[in-house]
């Protein structure tokens, strides 16, 4: 009996832990369902002695908790399958727009990034996963021709700047040892500026050519400073001259007697001239003071003129001519309306009279300006 009893209590034991299992949730449903049923058919033939229809029993009562799980399992899994859908949605988004735009530095980056988030979502179903993962892989492989494009096309950029650049580079260094200063200056000017239209070239190539451009033009300015420099010292004493000259030119202003005064600038402008070139960093403060005073016996001379003006002039002494005109003949009114004892008449033209008298002393003022 012992025999019997023993396996009776090993099938009850089984039916214990199987229990804790399936509450615990640490079998699937499906797991739970083929265990219970293999459990069961082992208690229903079992040669043991024992309440086998209360293991049967107790085995039965499992299935409520496995349907419970396996609805539970379901909600979670449609959940899951909810939110991996808003996922991969969002994953589908950025692709496309990455694959729309032109960051060629991250957007590789960030591709693969969102090709491992992908990898962990959950699976939707067959239909849905693969309408996503043909626009999601359609955007990768978007991005990816059209980066290697945009690639392709700066190196062929990059190789035709290195072109214009290493005929820019030779040519400066053939005006290097110029002594043309303004011209060849200018036409380093240009170079610059052909420099910078050419846009990069490959890295390592362009810094050795601006290298040998940048040596280029140093040289030549450095020659050309060095040249003025040796000019400037040279000129010194021709300074030393041109400084007496403004000061002297300054004693004309004010003009007082014009005439007199353009005669000795005349005279001071040909020993400026005279005099020679004078340091560059002299140059600008000296003339100023030769040409402020030549402003000032100019604009002497432009007043006087518009005063002399002969058309103007003609035009007021006509108008004097008029003025004095009307008044003789309002004068010869007056004394006809005089003699006739119209006393409104006479004040009338008395007072028309004075007005133009005080404009014929107005007009004659102007045409003494102009005489």
């Amino acid at each position: 009996m012992k025999f019997y009893t023993d396996r009776f209590d090993a099938l009850a034991f089984e039916v214990h832990l199987l229990e804790q299992r399936i509450a615990a949730g640490k079998l699937s449903p499906e797991e739970a369902t083929t265990t219970v049923k293999a459990l069961r058919e082992q208690v229903s033939t079992a040669n043991a002695v024992g309440d086998l229809t209360g293991l049967a029993a107790r085995l039965d009562a499992t299935a409520p908790v496995i349907a419970i799980q396996r609805e539970a399992k379901r909600v979670e899994k449609a959940q899951r399958t909810a939110e991996s859908k808003v996922e991969k949605d969002k994953i589908v988004a950025e692709a496309e727009k990455l694959a729309r735009g032109n960051d060629w530095r991250n957007g590789a980056n960030r591709l693969r990034d969102l090709l491992d988030q992908w990898k962990v979502l959950p699976r939707l179903d067959r239909t849905t996963d693969d309408v996503l993962w043909k626009r999601f892989s359609s955007a990768r492989t978007t991005y990816t021709r059209r980066r290697k494009a945009h690639f392709a096309e700066e190196h062929e950029k990059r190789d035709g700047a290195r072109v214009i650049k290493e005929r820019l580079a030779a040519e400066a260094e053939s005006l290097s040892t110029s002594t043309e200063w303004g011209p060849t200056a200018g036409r380093y000017r240009d170079l610059m500026r052909d420099w910078k239209a050419a846009g990069p070239a490959p890295r390592d190539i362009d810094d050795e050519l601006w290298k040998r451009f940048r040596g280029a033009q140093d040289a030549f300015f450095g020659a050309r400073d060095a040249a003025n420099a040796e000019l400037d010292r040279e000129f010194a004493a021709n300074a030393v001259v041109k400084e007496e000259i403004p000061v002297e030119a300054e004693k004309l202003v004010p003009v007082t007697d014009l005439d007199a005064a353009k005669k000795t600038f005349r005279d001071l402008a040909d020993r400026w001239d005279a005099a020679g070139k004078v340091p560059r960093d002299r140059m600008k403060d000296l003339e100023a003071r030769i040409r402020k005073v030549e402003q000032a016996i100019r604009s002497v001379e432009d007043d006087q003129w518009k005063r002399s003006d002969p058309e103007k002039s003609a035009r007021a002494d006509d108008i004097v001519s008029k003025l004095e005109a009307g008044i003789a003949d309002e004068q010869a009114k007056l004394d006809k309306a005089t003699a006739a004892g119209d006393a409104k008449r006479v004040k009338q033209l008395e007072e028309s009279l004075a007005n133009k008298q005080a404009f014929l002393e107005m007009a004659r003022k102007a045409a003494e300006d102009f005489s």
